[in-house]
């Protein structure tokens, strides 16, 4: 029997259109694992929420391989090492990959790199990082322009089928998934998650397929909180349960806007790759600074403190943004508007610095991704490299009306659920029932105090 070949898996948890496996395959039989390295990253290990979806998702996986006359093996510590020590175990040499672009996983590539045979290949986004540049040759910063060149240069898409795999001689031992305790115990948070999502290749599917149903009307119900047009691909993308090609091979033929939209999204997850290659620590520190001082600081001022763990349980008195708060506790998601609508709230009502609500998404999303994380934030912050001018600030009160979320608030806010279209928006003083907060701080108040706050850093900048 030829060598084993070793599959390493991270963010991308499927068989089909998965280059590593096909190229393993192809070279031999295979050994898939997922090591669970909460050392490389750091700080930047799953959080809670990520956790529930990866339990679900590698459990998906070890069916899906299991019907196949395969085996997902578990192994837990530093990758690179983890892999290293399998590898003197099995007598493989060769480690398959796809490449993945946030710096502790670059760095573990390359550490594993000096050590075995490390076959990176692409797959987890629509074209590799750099595969389009500007006119000069150089990588594009601006999303925009970056977004054309992408349209004219995805042509054709010839999806990888799923591999047959070859089983090994003699497997090697393997962690069992629940001795990891993955899922919160005590309390059991997450049990309306668990209920929420389907997990694994198949159920993004499925929920695709059912999304490519409206799909023409995605341009307008998107940004409708209380309908949800959304198509919640977001965490099956990110775990690579699916592949963007995947979706974009499923859009085939389709026009409208649509359509354009949903297209438009998934090259946004390039872009987001394409500033972290350029920018690693992009999602910690912002692109344009504003002078010291500038934000009120929770770790040292207790008001500011106090209104963060407001946003944090969605208690701001704001009906739209407390809803859309308790909307990503409940379910580990937030709808896309909502989540523009609560950032802002927190960066320009409340004048706190976005890497707290960066670090509370990170936390608490299925989809928590690096990335796309960072460059949303910024782009809110207005302290990205293609980002709103800090000056632009969202109205929450009008956007809740605009974008009809009155069922959407009476959903994730029961208090506030026998209000009448007109009034739960922005409930008056006398119809807040008394479990509901009110405001921490008046929109035109907030307004103007930030307003104030950035003239007076543009002066000292």
């Amino acid at each position: 029997m030829s060598e084993p070949q070793i599959v390493w898996l991270r963010r991308d948890l499927r068989l089909v259109d998965q280059a590593a496996f096909s190229a393993a395959a192809a070279a031999g039989p295979v050994i898939p694992v997922y090591v669970l390295d909460e050392e490389s990253p750091r700080e930047r290990k799953p959080g809670g929420a990520a956790l529930v979806w990866l339990h679900a998702a590698l459990q998906s996986l070890a069916g899906e391989l299991a019907q196949r006359g395969s085996r997902l093996i578990l192994r837990r510590g530093r990758a690179a090492d983890e892999l290293v020590r399998l590898a003197g175990e099995t007598g493989a040499t060769r480690v398959h990959a796809l490449h993945h672009y946030e710096p502790w996983w670059r760095q573990a590539e390359a550490t594993l790199a000096g050590r075995l045979d490390l076959q990176l290949h692409h797959g987890n986004y629509l074209l590799p990082p750099g595969a389009v540049t500007t006119n000069s040759g150089g990588p594009y910063k601006i999303y925009t322009p970056f977004m054309k060149a992408m349209q004219a240069a995805i042509g054709g898409l010839d999806l990888l089928p799923t591999p047959v795999l070859a089983a090994p001689e003699h497997w090697p031992a393997s962690h069992q998934l629940e001795d990891w305790a993955l899922l919160p115990t005590r309390p059991d948070w997450a049990g309306s998650i668990r209920a929420f999502w389907q997990v694994g290749t198949a159920a993004a599917l499925d929920r695709f397929d059912s999304f490519l149903a409206r799909a023409d009307a995605y341009h307008v119900s998107r940004n409708l909180p209380a309908q949800d047009g959304s198509s919640r691909m977001s965490p099956h993308l990110h775990w690579g349960e699916v592949s963007p090609r995947m979706l974009w091979e499923r859009l085939a033929g389709r026009g409208g806007e649509g359509a354009r939209a949903l297209r438009a999204e998934l090259i946004w997850r390039d872009y987001a790759q394409n500033l972290i290659v350029q920018f690693p620590h992009y999602p910690e520190q912002p692109y344009r600074r504003l002078p010291e001082g500038f934000w009120r600081d929770p770790d040292h001022d207790p008001a500011a403190a106090a209104d963060l763990a407001a946003w944090r349980r969605g208690r701001t008195g704001y009906p739209i943004v407390d809803a859309g708060m308790r909307q990503l506790w409940r379910i580990g998601w937030m709808h896309n508007r909502v989540r523009m609508i609560s950032a802002s709230f927190l960066i320009k009502h409340l004048l706190i610095d976005w890497r707290h609500g960066d670090r509370w998404f990170w936390d608490t999303l299925v989809d928590a991704d690096y990335a796309n994380n960072g460059v949303n934030w910024q782009w809110v912050a207005g302290t990205g490299v293609d980002a709103n001018q800090f000056v632009r600030i969202m109205a929450p009160l009008s956007q809740s009306a605009k974008f009809a979320a009155g069922d959407y608030i009476r959903r994730y806010v029961p208090e506030l659920a026998g209000l009448p279209d007109e009034h739960i928006h922005d409930p008056p003083p006398e119809l807040r029932p008394p479990s509901y907060p009110p405001k921490l701080i008046g929109h035109q108040e907030a307004r103007e105090r930030a307003l104030t706050a950035y003239r007076l850093a543009k002066g000292r900048g």
